[in-house]
């Protein structure tokens, strides 16, 4: 793994432990020798984990579309920014760019991006590792929502296991490291049709 896409929040958040995991989930990628793949801001939870990662020797890949270059306080003291025309060439150059997608707290941004890359993953698009740092249980209703959506028979259970989860950046690398993709079938389940 020499690179991971790492989705969060252009704010801070309320709870100062937020960016406390942003620094230590950059120390556990650079002590690892992985990158970072972000959204290119300098600003909340996306620039505290940039600068962490600059500051460790890491390498930051920073993809911003030209509308939100000034919204969101692109970051040019990375290893390298690229500005693209759209949020979908965003997240395309994101995911080709990356080994693995991890969401840190973040707001609708975030988490229609991890949701998305999860997506992609059920329809045998990549096979790559996505997982969740909860930090501080900011994740544990989602997580819950995703159990249930598993009980109403809307998520298959194959799928549901691909979303890794951990409250600690080591433990979830880790379970990066041992991810085994399970094999994708079509996306609509052929009894429904």
């Amino acid at each position: 793994m020499k690179r991971l896409c790492v989705y969060c929040g252009s704010s801070p958040g309320r709870n100062p432990d937020y960016k406390l995991a942003a620094t230590q989930m950059a120390h556990a990628m650079v002590k690892r020798d992985i990158d970072l793949v972000y959204g290119g801001a300098s600003v909340g939870i996306m620039g505290q984990i940039a600068d962490a990662v600059l500051e460790e020797g890491g390498g930051v890949i920073g993809i911003i579309p030209k509308a939100l270059f000034a919204k969101e306080i692109a970051h040019t003291g990375i290893t390298e920014l690229r500005e693209v025309g759209s949020m979908h060439e965003r997240k395309s150059l994101m995911a080709d760019l990356s080994d693995g997608f991890i969401a840190l707290p973040g707001g609708l941004g975030t988490i229609e991006e991890i949701f998305e890359i999860i997506t992609w993953s059920q329809l045998g698009m990549h096979q790559k590792p996505c997982g969740l740092l909860n930090v501080c249980h900011y994740y544990d209703k989602v997580i819950d929502f995703l159990d249930h959506a598993v009980s109403e028979q809307f998520i298959k259970a194959t799928h549901r296991s691909t979303i890794l989860v951990d409250e600690c950046p080591d433990g979830l690398l880790e379970k990066f490291v041992a991810y085994n993709a399970p094999e994708t079938t079509k996306w609509i389940d052929k009894k429904s049709t």
